[in-house]
């Protein structure tokens, strides 16, 4: 089947199934798809067929969005809410995984019912003159991902090497060979690599937690703090903003409503709503996942940081903890000595490449899928991943060179500045699309979905304003050294 034909497949799925307008159906995102080398390129089973032949064709997409979720960039902001307050805001990381799960299934939703990516509903039914703006932002919150997951690789490599954190940097920008190798053999092939990765993430911290006995956690402390919301200490508002805010990512938005067109779903209205209930299935399990190992981390660091102010490490250096502790390399340092083996460490720099390593993979189709939808530009796609990961290596080499490793935690909060800033341009055009008779027919959000995407969305967007004076302060401290 051609690119042409599945397209216009979809476009009467749509019509047979929701019956939206005619004419959006006849946009001009018509002759271009996402992420065309693989649009449609994975069968879906008739809908009369099972269950678990079903879910097998349709789970993967949610797999790939769920890494951003557990990136680099948010293992600071977990980290330092279990050494500082125990279980304190386990809640809190629940609650963002929901929101996430609410936000991801919407975006699976629009892709599936209109056949069209964000980036190509945005193009197609916005002004022309948004086009450029929407760009350019979207290309700036991937280039801020991008950051998150050079610094976290290179961390690793460097903890674990002890390479030079500069060369560590540099070193990164040749994963760009790991996804043009990878995209040579399919959907199927990166959907499994990542999986693969998200597994060594789980397993290393599942041998942390409950495998070594030093980190035996209390299941009834942990439950009792995820079903009681609270901010009974100073400053827990700050971190769990830090948590919320970094929660959805703008460019898995994009790249989850051009995921779900993989699938080679039949025009009838039956496989239509069928492959909305199993990417909703797919969505819920693979951020539930997720939330599991963001909940591990921060558990990890309420069992061996929390009540301690400093630790001492061999050969006698004394590591204080404070404000301004880089809390990923912190706690590499520590967790052999606190743990009393050097596995706990090992297991946390191998998890920690896996999370940027899974990362870098999605980040590199996000820009595929922001730049032929927004411009219709088409280009390599090592090209495209030599192009991010450059802007996202120049300024880490620039202010790695400039003040050393110390700078890591600052451009940490420097990439989640430009997230929080580029987010609202992503969730809200996607809730008006979704929310519209008009793009979506029958098929547009019901009421449940409606409430939960509109509510987490105005809570990220309220809460992230009210952090932006600090976080820009913090990101003029970064940029200016000061």
């Amino acid at each position: 089947m051609s690119g042409l034909t599945q397209q216009e497949s979809r476009s009467e799925s749509v019509n047979t199934a929701g019956s939206p307008d005619p004419v959006a159906a006849a946009s001009p995102s018509s002759n271009h798809l996402s992420l065309e080398g693989m649009h449609g390129t994975v069968e879906v089973p008739p809908h009369q067929a099972g269950f678990w032949r079903q879910w097998r064709a349709f789970v993967g997409p949610a797999i790939l969005i769920s890494v951003g979720y557990m990136d680099p960039g948010n293992w600071g902001t977990d980290l330092q809410a279990g050494a500082q307050y125990q279980y304190g805001l386990l809640w809190v990381v629940g609650l963002a995984s929901l929101m996430a799960i609410f936000m991801q299934v919407i975006s699976a939703r629009l892709g599936v019912v209109t056949g069209k990516d964000l980036a190509q509903c945005c193009r197609d039914w916005y002004p022309k003159w948004t086009r450029w703006p929407n760009w350019l932002m979207s290309e700036v919150a991937i280039g801020a991902c991008d950051l998150a997951e050079v610094l976290g690789s290179a961390v690793a490599l460097n903890l674990m090497f002890h390479i030079p954190l500069l060369w560590a940097v540099l070193i990164t920008g040749l994963d760009v060979l790991l996804l043009l190798g990878l995209q040579q053999f399919g959907m199927r092939t990166i959907e499994a690599v990542v999986l693969l990765l998200v597994a060594t993430i789980g397993l290393c911290y599942y041998i942390e937690i409950f495998v070594l006995p030093q980190t035996q956690p209390s299941l009834l402390e942990m439950g009792r703090a995820l079903v009681s919301p609270n901010f009974h200490q100073s400053g827990m508002v700050y971190v769990a903003i830090g948590i919320i805010g970094a929660t959805v990512m703008p460019h898995n938005l994009y790249l989850h409503s051009a995921l779900v067109q993989t699938r080679r779903v039949r025009k009838d209205g039956a496989s239509t709503r069928q492959a909305l209930r199993f990417n909703t299935i797919d969505s819920v399990v693979a951020l539930t996942i997720a939330f599991f190992i963001n909940a591990a981390i921060l558990v990890l660091a309420a069992a061996v940081f929390f009540g301690k102010s400093s630790v001492t490490v061999p050969g006698g250096h004394v590591i204080r903890f404070g404000n301004d502790t880089d809390w990923i390399r912190m706690a590499y340092l520590t967790l052999a000595p606190l743990l009393g083996t050097a596995v706990g460490s090992t297991l946390f720099a191998v998890a920690l490449l896996a999370s940027g390593q899974s990362s870098t993979i999605t980040g590199t189709l996000a820009g595929q899928v922001v730049m032929e939808g927004f411009m219709h530009w088409k280009i390599a796609p090592w090209l495209r991943r030599l192009i991010t990961r450059t802007l996202a290596i120049l300024p880490a080499v620039f202010i790695i060179g400039l003040r050393g490793n110390s700078s890591v935690t600052d451009l940490l909060t420097l990439s989640q500045v430009v997230l929080a800033l580029q987010l609202p341009f992503a969730m809200l055009p996607l809730l008006h699309f979704t929310n519209s008779r008009k793009r979506m027919g029958a098929l547009k959000c019901g009421w449940f979905l409606m409430i939960t995407g509109w509510g987490s969305a105005l809570l990220i967007t309220a809460l992230d304003l009210y952090g932006l004076p600090d976080s820009l302060k913090s990101a003029w401290h970064v940029i200016m050294g000061g």
